[in-house]
């Protein structure tokens, strides 16, 4: 039988964790959750929404197991406030790692982690509470990752690179080895990372310019 599960949140990042927990886990999504105040339905998917606050009365923290499936909004800072709250209130929360995925003994990876497919993780990597990573990313060798992190789509983070708490990095970026990257940084999209970053820093690269002719005028 099934071990039960509460995924805190409604949003797009719910609707999909519930997929691949359906799918890929020893856990069956009973119920969604968010704050009485942002309810406006009573039913998801399926399953009934129940409010935060009353998660205590209803549910039996030795029975249901809870993810806080919240994205990177203020830094994630939003998922981190939401999963100590549920932490206080005595439940204990799962992790997800897609079956493809190679975890080696030398790898540790705390709760209310969430790991898609295809991403590579090597030996001697540590992956903290609280922290996503998307699809296809290159964890490297000897590299840490905080807590509450949010590690996009196709990231390369190279060997002995440590990721402080908190910190966002966008698709396509690289992070070269032996970084130490501070709390809070932000990283967009296709960034190239070649040095160590300092807390609260953002780093977006210029966008592609658009070409002055329009496609039906460039040969190609």
């Amino acid at each position: 039988m099934k071990k039960k599960l509460i995924i805190i949140g409604t949003g797009l990042f719910a609707e999909v964790a519930k997929c691949y927990f359906d799918d890929f886990s020893e856990y069956t999504v009973t119920a969604f959750a968010c704050h009485q105040k942002y309810k406006s339905s009573d039913t998801m998917l399926g399953v009934p929404i129940e409010s935060i606050e009353q998660l205590q009365d209803k549910f039996s923290p030795e029975e249901y197991y809870i993810f806080v499936a919240v994205g990177y909004k203020n830094m994630n800072k939003l998922r981190e406030a939401i999963y100590k709250e549920i932490k206080s209130k005595g439940f204990n929360f799962v992790s997800f790692i897609h079956p493809d995925i190679k975890i080696w003994n030398s790898t540790t990876i705390g709760e209310n982690v969430f790991i898609f497919e295809d991403n590579t993780i090597q030996p001697y990597t540590k992956i903290g509470n609280n922290t996503i990573l998307w699809s296809g990313n290159h964890i490297g060798h000897h590299s840490q990752i905080g807590e509450n992190c949010f590690i996009s789509s196709q990231v390369v983070i190279s060997g002995s690179c440590i990721i402080g708490n908190n910190v966002f990095i966008g698709v396509n970026s690289t992070l070269r080895d032996n970084l130490i990257i501070g709390n809070e940084t932000l990283i967009g999209a296709g960034a190239i990372i070649m040095r160590n970053t300092k807390e609260k820093e953002v780093y977006i690269p210029s966008a592609t310019k658009v070409f002055p002719k329009p496609s039906d005028r460039v040969r190609f």
